[in-house]
């Protein structure tokens, strides 16, 4: 049988006066991972900090592009590879989103792991293979099973995370008084129960729980005055996650509403480090005690662990491990017009 026309495959650059983007598509527990590999602008800044400050406030158009419609939707997630100003660091990141820049991302870190092993990054090692990647947050350690070559789970060990506060009470107009936990495992959140404000997190349709997450989080960013040893651009509320603790299936849940409303898909690996932190606070882990997490409306599962004690910046800090699983979608090429209307973004929601 002769082969279609339409089923030839077609090679061709982009149409002059277009700006090329490439990237790798992932994804960790269903959370989507698009990794920018070629086409960006330079990003300038002598640390990397003043890289993701350079990119907000110069090169946004471009995270929008690439995060909202109708190259992304409401749930994408990405990872800009930047140069590195570390020596120990093996690779260089900003984490993206829907509504700006993150300082911690755990689930793109994990499908990070198997993309430097699998595109030469660092060399893949058997039993296996460890890099440091340096995240806005700091450098974490990355650890990547690799054997007979094929790769496993991807661990990473967080950087130094306390708890703010705990029990606490804040009056939401639209939820009612509502307590709540505060932790930094990379970012800040807040957790809430979501029992102890009428949520089921398997029952409850997903709106109700982004709106009721939503407004906690928009009402703590009112009054919580936050603060970060190492710099300003650490100190913000990332988000609220709602909680439940698994006591019929032996595995917590959480769901993790993030930046403006953003859903995550996978249990947030920065907001299990946040949540390890606080049982461990609280006398429910122990070190070297790993408990699962998962995410109540997708099934998908991380593994957190208690690894160590640390002192920092006046902290008594934990370091917490978190295992998953990073999986390819594909690769992609992205264009943009100056002419397109369209190409910098919109969400319809």
């Amino acid at each position: 049988m002769a082969e279609s026309p339409k089923s030839k495959r077609i090679h061709f650059d982009a149409p002059e006066g277009h700006m090329t983007i490439e990237t790798v598509e992932m994804h960790t527990g269903g959370e989507p991972v698009r990794i920018i590999v070629r086409g960006y602008p330079e990003i300038k800044g002598s640390d990397i900090l003043e890289k993701r400050r350079y990119a907000k406030e110069n090169l946004d158009h471009i995270r929008k592009m690439l995060m909202l419609e109708p190259r992304g939707h409401d749930g994408m997630y990405g990872v800009l590879i930047v140069e590195k100003n570390l020596p120990e660091a093996d690779m260089a990141v900003l984490f993206l989103h829907g509504e700006g820049y993150s300082t911690m991302c755990g689930h793109a870190t994990i499908s990070l792991g198997r993309y430097a092993v699998d595109y030469g990054v660092v060399p893949a090692i058997s039993p296996e293979t460890s890099l440091t990647i340096q995240c806005p947050c700091g450098p974490l350690k990355v650890n990547v099973e690799y054997s007979n070559g094929k790769i496993g789970s991807v661990s990473f060990e967080s950087v130094p995370s306390y708890v703010v506060s705990t029990d606490q009470q804040v009056t939401v107009p639209s939820v009612g008084t509502v307590t709540y936990d505060l932790a930094y495992g990379g970012a800040y959140y807040a957790f809430v129960d979501a029992r102890s404000i009428g949520l089921d997190l398997k029952k409850t349709p997903v709106k109700q729980c982004v709106e009721s997450a939503g407004a906690i989080t928009d009402e703590l960013r009112k009054i919580l005055k936050l603060s970060h040893p190492d710099n300003p651009d650490l100190a913000f509320l990332y988000g609220t996650i709602l909680t439940a603790g698994g006591e019929e299936d032996g595995k917590a849940t959480q769901l993790c509403i993030f930046a403006e409303r953003q859903v995550d898909r996978s249990p947030c690996g920065s907001g299990v480090t946040a949540r390890v932190v606080l049982e461990y606070h609280k006398g429910t882990i122990k070190l070297g005690e790993t408990k699962t997490f998962a995410n109540p409306k997708t099934g998908s599962k991380f593994t957190g662990t208690a690894v160590r004690e640390e002192e920092w910046s006046g902290h008594n800090a934990v370091v917490v491990k978190v295992e998953g699983k990073g999986y390819y979608m594909g690769e992609n090429k992205f264009w943009l017009k100056e002419d397109d209307g369209f190409g910098t973004g919109f969400l319809l929601q």
